[in-house]
């Protein structure tokens, strides 16, 4: 990235938006997060493969929540910068007239923000500078584009794993459902704690970074879906959560590839009975 870093950004410090990015192939990242990335790929060469896989399971997630399940609103909270298949072209390309809200607490993200704000003519999209650990102000800045008495799904792609224990992360997931109506969906995936590779990469990044990443068993990250119906095949890694459905790869060649590194699944929000 050659132009001069906007206002209030640290670029002498890792960051995880821009890390991501870097894993991913993007040009939106700082020496520092190259450092870090190059570190993290080191130890555990399937880091890389790891990032497209989970971006692959937001693709295809977001396929099956505005085709099958029907979904027209979207609040994707921990967005990352910008790349191919962003939640709203996924979504705006089954149904057009969906509405889609973008929250992100890097101020890069911020200035990327543009290309999540071209929407198609009949639906809508609108991006939030908030932090995930601040859900009221997330749900009352977004209910100026989105309808909280109308399904929505709520994406949380490795944001979660951002957060502590000591943060609340449960609880913080909780407020945000119990928010939204009965119909609603939660898309959840973050990296799971088996490989002890990637424990160690996670360490060294934790170190490198000015934001820390915590990785958790499947059974922590399926509790986050506590109260919800899961959608078939329930929680099970980025590589075999309906692979079908976007041309997913498989296996990466590296570290244990995905089979273990990831824990992803959909659930809807239905009153008891029903």
């Amino acid at each position: 990235m050659t132009q001069g870093a906007p206002d209030g950004l640290d670029t002498e410090v890792a960051h995880s938006a821009r890390v991501w990015n870097y894993l991913l192939g993007g040009q939106d990242n700082f020496p520092a997060d190259r450092v870090t990335g190059d570190l993290i790929f080191k130890m555990f060469p399937g880091i890389a493969q790891l990032a497209r896989l989970q971006r692959q399971f937001l693709a295809r997630a977001v396929r099956y929540l505005a085709g099958e399940a029907g979904i027209r609103q979207f609040l994707d909270i921990g967005t990352g910068l910008p790349t191919a298949d962003n939640t709203h072209q996924v979504a705006q390309a089954i149904a057009p007239d969906a509405r889609i809200v973008y929250v992100d607490n890097d101020p890069l993200v911020l200035v990327q923000a543009q290309e999540l704000l071209a929407s198609t003519p009949s639906g809508m999209t609108d991006y939030l500078q908030a932090d995930v650990r601040d859900p009221q102000r997330i749900l009352r800045e977004a209910s100026r584009t989105l309808d909280f008495s109308q399904p929505v799904a709520l994406v949380l792609l490795g944001i979660i794993g951002q957060l502590p224990d000591s943060h609340g992360p449960g609880p913080i997931v909780d407020e945000l459902l119990d928010a939204l109506p009965d119909g609603s969906y939660l898309a959840l995936g973050d990296g799971t704690d088996i490989s002890p590779a990637l424990n160690e990469a996670i360490r060294v990044y934790n170190e490198n970074s000015a934001s820390s990443y915590h990785l958790r068993s499947p059974e922590q990250i399926a509790g986050f879906f506590h109260g919800l119906e899961l959608v078939p095949p329930g929680i099970v890694s980025a590589a075999e959560w309906r692979p079908g459905g976007g041309g997913s790869l498989r296996g990466s060649g590296g570290s244990g590839g995905d089979d273990v590194q990831t824990a992803c699944g959909i659930g809807v929000k239905r009153s008891p009975g029903r």
